[in-house]
């Protein structure tokens, strides 16, 4: 079935065009929100050839099709319908998708889970330009560093590259706003100029006409350029959203177009610059002293001990959802620190799954279990490129044991990774792809952890799995 006839069907199913509300998509998910979700056919959805699974909350609908296939069959099916947007797929059984529905059916969506999913909607659409960016300040760190000599030519790449990167990580803000307004429900320009404010050049000049701003230590100022970063952004647009609709409720048509992004960026604004920036930029202030406290911390006792519960507890946390929270962690880190250290201890989490399906995969051959085989064999490419869902839903958690073993395992390689300071550029898919967003002097540590990984998730695995389990299986 082509992406085209996929889309065409996906849709048909989901109560045709006029059902849908909106359509977007993760790097592995076609994400839909219905009118009428009793008009969904899951059953029939689930079972067109290319879907992995299917998980339905109220009105909303994820349908994982896997890397790269989600977001070409989203805009097949954007383009053939006229829907408002908001590789190969590996082989699985029917198993893994029974599973996965079960698992996710039970989860509620509460006010929590909304919010986190509202940050993940702001934050994926720029995963592919953090990527880009990231590589490009990688790349442009590297040759800085290697070309001793200055030769004319090197230095003109690098500059190129810094351009390119300096192009969406200088502006992160503004493409924030402009995100968050999307979600929001406010205009998208006056977003992005709310995030453009945060960097804007006279915030210095009028952070010293009142008081605010520490000559000293301009960073530690009340208010200055940059002060509050995404999470303020956030909370900005979200009130922008709020004032803009209540502007427009009031204004007359006739003088809508001028006074209402006038009146709305005046009072947003004023709140934005003397309010929000302050009180945000304390919190994340806050948020970046306890992070560097546990991730930089001097103590390596402190290093191992949280690399281990944070790569150990990861995967749980993917399981309920709530790993979007961490989105906005990375954003304030890549923008006060130039680089996420968090996303790399993470990343550990993936290749515990791989070491315990080695170790799973070894059990099935001795015990003849043919079906269990072709699963794995199926989903571990899959998992080394840093793409879970298959082993989780399809190996790991319908054994039970071996997801909390494969997280045990995972701990040994987050614990490596806090205490030797690993740092990337950029965050997005984790696994041996993620290799290439580390920072140059960090990549062999980072390789080194998921070999860790891998290693203690096979081991732990496999002494803790008897050969019963696996062959009941």
């Amino acid at each position: 079935m082509s992406n085209k006839d996929l889309a065409v069907k996906i849709i048909e199913f989901a109560g045709r065009a006029e059902n849908i509300g909106s359509i977007t998509n993760c790097m592995t998910r076609m994400r839909l929100t219905v009118k009428d979700s009793s008009k969904v056919q899951a059953g029939e959805i689930k079972g067109l050839d290319g879907v992995l699974g299917l998980v339905g909350e109220g009105n909303y609908f994820q349908i994982v099709l896997g890397p790269g296939k989600a977001k070409k069959v989203t805009d097949e099916a954007a383009e053939a319908f006229g829907l408002k947007r908001d590789a190969e797929v590996t082989e699985v059984t029917e198993d893994w998708r029974v599973n996965k529905e079960a698992v996710k059916s039970g989860q509620k969506q509460s006010s929590f889970k909304k919010a986190m999913n509202t940050i993940a909607n702001i934050f994926i659409p720029l995963i592919p330009a953090i990527i880009a960016a990231g590589l490009f300040f990688g790349l442009g760190q590297l040759i800085g560093t290697l070309n001793t000599e200055k030769n004319q030519m090197w230095e003109g790449v690098r500059l190129f590259f810094t351009l390119i990167s300096g192009s969406f990580l200088g502006y992160l803000v503004i493409y924030t706003g402009i995100n968050a307004a999307r979600q929001f429900g406010a205009t998208e320009g006056l977003g992005g100029m709310i995030g453009a404010i945060t960097i804007g050049a006279n915030i210095p000049a009028l952070s010293k006409m009142l008081g605010l701003f520490n000559e000293e230590v301009p960073l530690k100022s009340t208010l200055t350029t940059g002060k509050g970063g995404i999470i303020g952004v956030i909370i900005g647009v979200w009130i922008l959203a709020k004032i803009e609709k209540w502007m427009r409720k009031r204004i007359p048509d006739v003088l809508d177009l001028i006074l209402t992004p006038f009146l709305t960026l005046l009072v947003t604004g004023l709140l934005y610059v003397f309010v929000i920036m302050p009180a945000a930029g304390y919190f994340s202030d806050a948020l970046v002293y306890v992070l560097s406290f546990i991730i930089n911390s001097t103590n390596p006792v402190v290093s191992v001990i949280s690399g281990y519960v944070l790569a150990a507890l990861f995967l749980p946390m993917v399981l309920l959802g709530l790993h979007h929270g961490l989105i906005p962690i990375y954003a304030v880190q890549l923008d006060q620190l130039k680089g996420v250290s968090l996303f790399p201890v993470l990343a550990m989490a993936g290749a515990g799954q791989v070491g315990a399906a080695l170790a799973i995969y070894l059990k099935a051959r001795k015990v003849g279990n043919k079906r269990l085989q072709k699963v794995i064999t199926g989903a571990l490419p899959a998992g080394l490129l840093g793409v879970g869902e298959p082993l989780i839903y399809g190996v790991t958690l319908p054994m039970f044991k071996p997801f909390f073993t494969a997280g045990l395992g995972a701990g040994f390689g987050g614990a490596y990774v806090m205490l030797r300071g690993v740092m990337a550029n950029a965050w997005g898919p984790s696994g041996l792809v993620a290799t290439a967003i580390m920072k140059p002097e960090c990549m062999m540590d980072y390789v080194w952890g998921l070999v860790i990984s891998y290693i203690f998730g096979f081991i732990i695995t496999y002494f803790v799995i008897k050969d019963k389990e696996v062959e009941n299986v």
